[in-house]
Parts: structure tokens; C-alpha cells; sequence
């Protein structure tokens, strides 16, 4: 039960503070909807989502309405498609994106995640098609998000799938070089990606997971960040206490609502996500809480232990409040997503060697990043590489959303709008590693994979 005074402090947090639930995402398996004929397979996928799905963003309108608490985005994650496609002929692979647009603006939910294929120790046939479809999925789509897996401890780095993702990742900037690349701001490469993560452009429906599922994710930066201001002198161990107290609390606000949901739409509710996922709205800033602990500018010396602190005491935070905790939980830091990071980046306080260290000790990795258009395939699958092995030697998940802009220098501004914010075009080391990335192979497994 909630206290009369804990009810008090979450109106404060949600009409001062920025507190809401960031997304209910609906998972669903489409292994059933498998059809050798294309318009088949469509049919099923069809009538699949938008049966469970009808009454999903009138649910959780309700809901909202009932408690007072947003709900800003209403998802789909989807089976990964690459598994849906093998007996597809190549050239008609992209017509899976097609339908899943389609259907996701039938039931009306903002994003659906899942146009993804898990590559880390070779490829099929269904992931090779897919993946080469993915700049004209994206480009002739609207709300269809994509992802690829390429590497995890336990298998190592598949360097060739770096590389095919590196090129991949141009021609869908080219693909969408009238909106300023936004087709690339829905396309995400992992390592360790997750079976349940409600986030995009990374969700996608795991194959470990139930027919269908109720996931959730909260964001509470503004939340923080208040709290931090607030103890503007403890030590550092008395203010993680005060940040986990307030995790705590809003992890119990985020389950109850999920719960909800999931008890309406008739399905298991699976888990919460407690990732800080900021916004460009000020006040609603990762950056604002890193530099009221005491950093001049994020960026500065100290801001990965800072970032490592803040991580760790979300964790044990929402851990005390959920039993069911999953997908990233912790803080993402997109730089276009986040006013504070764009600020550090326009003042020379943030670098992407900097974000690559911090990514070590946060949520996911270089998220939402924009760089010059003249870009090589070559050193984007470097960064590609460099991040995904933080990941695999350290066994957790990291990742690449980067942005190539065509026509795009260092200096210049983006507007993508909306969630995605805006970008500065960051400055991408001028050294090349085009002859190590074009040994290919795999990456051996590290040492670190042999713990049974």
C-alpha cells in the first residue's frame, strides 16, 4: 500500500520533476505467423498484432487518466524477424517491415522494435537477407525500429557482421538523407543484446520469452537529479542512499502501473526497466544529475566514476522494489536525447573517446551520436568494434546508434525532432583502422566466457 505521504511526493515528481512512464511495450512471439508465402506470413502477422494489441493504447489511456501518471510511448517488440524469414526470397524480406508499419499504425503505438537478427557466431540466409534489407525497410517505414546483435561473451565478435553492419549503416543514411539520416536514429548493432527490453530502438521479442508480455520502462532523470541538488554537500556514499531511496520509490509506481496493464490486456506482466532515460525537455537531464554531484561539465575528470556511482545505486535502488527487474536498468546517455550532453559536447567538454569510457559503466553505449557524412564504413565499423568489445570483455550489453549525416561536417547542427532531440556532428578520430577491420573472422570468446 502507498502512504498518503508517498502519493504527495509522486504528484511533485510528475509536475515538477519529469517523472513518467518512458514506455509499456507489448512483447509478442510471431514464430507462429511462419509461412513460406510472403502474403501468408503478412496475413497472420497482421491479425497476430493487431488482436493483441487492439486494445493497448486504450488501456493504458485509461490508466493514465485513473493515476495522474504519463505514459509517454506505447510499444511492440517482436520476435527477431531474421528468424521469421529464412524461406523469404531476398527481395521480398523488406515487405515484413512494410506489415509491421502497417500494423503499428493500425492499433495506433508509436514504435514497433524486432526488424532484428542475432549474428554473433555466423549468419543464416534470413539474417543475411534481412540485414541487407534494413535501409529499405527503414527508409519506406515510419514507426519500425531494427537491431543486430553481433557479438557476446560467451561466442566473442563476429567481425565480418561489423563490418556488413558498418556499410549497412551508409547506405541507410544515404536511403534518408532528406530527413538529415533519421533512418539510422532507428537502427541499433549490440552486444549481449537482451530478450526483453522495452526501449527502442532496441527492443526486440527474445526467444526465451512467453507468447506474450507486459514490459515497462520508467524514467525518473528530473527525479534524481532533484534529489542530488538538494544534497549539495554530503559524501558521495550518503548521496547514493538518497538517490536509491528515490529510485525506490518510483520503481514502485512503475510496477504497479505495469502490472495494471498487464492485468487489462489479459497477459503476463514481465518486468521493469529502470534505465534513467533522459529527454531534450531541460530539468530532464542524465548530464544535470552527473553535474550536481559536482562535475563543472560532463566530460570533466571524474565523470565516468560519477556515471559508475549513479548506475549502481539505480540498480540497488529498483532492486529493493521489484523482483522483476530486466532489460537495462540504469542510465542511457544519448547525446542527442539529452540537453545537458549536447551542451557538454557544443563546449568541448565531451568527446566521443569520453562517451566510449563512460559507456563502460552505463546502461547501454554511444547512443544517438552524429558525425560527419563523409564518415568511412571502415571507421564506423571501428567504433562498432571498440564499443562491442567493452561489452563482451566486461559481460554486459553495449551498443552503437551512430548517425552519419550526409552533407554534414563537424560544427554543424541536427533536428530530428520530438524524443530524438537534436545534434551536434561530433569529430571522429582522422587515423585509419581500415586494413584491421578488413582481416574479418571472429573475435575469439574471451577469457572471461569460460565460467562453467
Amino acid at each position: 500500500m502507498f502512504t498518503m505521504d508517498e502519493i504527495f511526493q509522486t504528484i511533485r515528481m510528475i509536475e515538477l520533476e519529469h517523472f513518467d512512464i518512458r514506455t509499456v511495450t507489448l512483447g509478442l512471439s510471431l514464430r507462429d505467423c511462419i509461412n513460406p508465402d510472403v502474403n501468408k506470413m503478412k496475413k497472420n502477422i497482421y491479425k497476430k498484432i493487431t488482436t493483441f494489441a487492439s486494445n493497448q493504447i486504450k488501456i493504458a489511456t485509461e490508466i493514465e487518466e485513473e493515476l495522474g501518471i504519463p505514459i509517454v510511448n506505447k510499444r511492440i517488440s517482436i520476435t527477431p524477424a531474421a528468424l521469421l524469414v529464412d524461406t523469404l526470397p531476398a527481395d521480398r524480406v523488406h515487405e515484413i517491415a512494410l506489415i509491421l508499419d502497417k500494423c503499428a499504425k493500425t492499433v495506433g503505438v508509436d514504435f514497433i522494435g524486432g526488424y532484428s537478427a542475432l549474428v554473433h557466431k555466423g549468419f543464416t540466409r534470413g539474417d543475411m537477407n534481412l540485414i541487407e534489407s534494413i535501409p529499405r525497410a527503414l527508409s519506406e517505414t515510419d514507426r519500425v525500429c531494427s537491431s543486430v546483435n553481433v557479438g557476446t561473451t560467451k561466442a566473442g565478435l563476429n567481425m565480418d557482421a561489423v563490418y556488413m553492419i558498418a556499410e549497412t549503416i551508409k547506405k541507410l543514411a544515404e536511403a534518408t538523407a532528406s530527413t538529415d539520416a533519421l533512418g539510422c536514429a532507428k537502427f541499433v548493432v549490440f552486444a549481449n543484446a537482451v530478450e526483453d527490453n522495452p526501449f527502442m530502438a532496441g527492443a526486440m521479442h527474445g526467444i526465451g520469452e512467453p507468447e506474450a508480455v507486459l514490459n515497462l520502462g520508467i524514467s525518473g532523470p528530473g527525479v534524481v537529479a532533484s534529489v542530488v541538488k538538494q544534497h549539495p554537500d554530503i559524501p558521495l556514499g550518503q548521496l547514493m542512499e538518497e538517490i536509491k531511496k528515490v529510485v525506490f520509490k518510483i520503481t514502485r509506481v512503475g510496477e504497479l502501473i505495469g502490472r495494471e496493464v498487464a492485468r487489462r490486456m489479459e497477459i503476463p506482466f514481465g518486468i521493469i526497466d529502470l534505465s534513467l532515460a533522459p529527454t531534450p525537455v531541460p530539468g530532464d537531464s542524465v548530464a544535470d544529475i552527473l553535474e550536481g554531484m559536482g562535475l563543472e561539465r560532463t566530460g570533466a575528470p571524474g565523470t565516468t566514476a560519477a556515471l559508475a556511482m549513479l548506475t549502481d545505486a539505480v540498480k540497488k535502488g529498483g532492486a529493493m522494489a521489484s523482483s522483476y527487474v530486466g532489460g537495462m536498468s540504469g542510465a542511457f546517455i544519448p547525446v542527442s536525447e539529452d540537453q545537458g550532453m549536447i551542451d557538454a559536447v557544443k563546449e568541448g567538454a565531451l568527446t566521443i573517446e569520453k562517451l566510449e569510457a563512460m559507456t563502460a559503466v552505463c546502461s547501454v553505449g554511444l547512443d544517438m551520436i552524429a558525425v560527419p557524412g563523409d564518415t568511412s564504413a571502415e571507421t564506423i565499423a571501428g567504433i562498432i568494434a571498440d564499443e562491442c568489445a567493452i561489452g563482451i570483455v566486461n559481460r554486459k550489453t553495449t551498443a552503437v546508434r551512430i548517425i552519419p549525416v550526409p552533407g554534414k561536417k563537424v560544427g554543424d547542427f541536427v533536428e530530428f525532432g520530438g524524443l530524438l532531440g537534436s545534434a551536434p556532428i561530433m569529430a571522429v578520430n582522422k587515423f585509419s583502422c581500415e586494413k584491421f577491420i578488413k582481416r574479418g573472422g571472429r573475435f575469439p570468446a574471451p577469457i572471461q566466457s569460460l565460467r562453467n
